[in-house]
């Protein structure tokens, strides 16, 4: 299969800079790719996922959140932030999300208060938990919760939180760290794949 071209854009939001990879047909269905703190958009080119998603028909958007990789600092907030992005980036568009650690502060808020906008979500145990998971039994979303087995950041058993307030299904690889989709990268892509069929 040819490999995938991924391109590199920026996009203004509320004045500050916002680089992301994009990839994939434009009608697919659109996967936002976010990352956790120690890691950029370019995290998910170098593990494939944005050729693996772009390979099975969808369009991909992986961003930089603020102050990481070469998106600027915002001022927005972070519960604000992605309504925002998404709406200068992908106006009108109902998106799945792709969510580890450090961005469940961006994407929780997102999902609680814009779930109509929301077509499907994937946490990689996220922060955020305990300040959002009262807000999130009223979002409707198809939601897959990815945790490492071995996750020493947050214990295993949030996961079953997050899946019992969104209503998702829970996916623990065997061995894995905090970052799991780095350490069983091949496991992760197939239930990931699987996952975004169903929607």
């Amino acid at each position: 299969m040819a490999t995938q071209e991924i391109t590199v854009h920026d996009v203004t939001v509320e004045a500050s800079r916002v680089r992301y990879l994009e990839a994939g047909p434009a009608g697919g269905q659109t996967v936002v790719l976010l990352h956790g703190m120690r890691f950029t958009s370019e995290t998910w080119r170098e593990l494939g996922t944005i050729e693996r998603l772009a390979e099975a028909g969808h369009h991909v958007v992986a961003l930089d959140l603020p102050g990481y990789g070469n998106s600027e600092r915002s001022s927005v907030a972070p519960e604000g932030y992605l309504s925002k992005a998404l709406d200068a980036l992908l106006p009108g568009e109902k998106v799945a999300i792709v969510s580890p650690s450090m961005s469940g502060g961006f994407s929780l808020p997102f999902v609680a208060r814009h779930a109509d906008r929301v077509a499907g979500y994937v946490l990689v145990a996220p922060v955020g938990i305990d300040q959002y998971k009262g807000e999130l039994h009223d979002a409707k979303v198809p939601t897959l919760v990815v945790w490492g087995e071995n996750d020493t950041v947050f214990p295993v058993a949030q996961a079953d939180v997050l899946a019992d307030a969104l209503g998702g299904t829970t996916l623990i690889l065997e061995g894995a760290s905090h970052p799991a989709y780095l350490d069983r990268p091949d496991e992760f892509h197939l239930e990931l794949l699987a996952f975004l069929k169903t929607l």
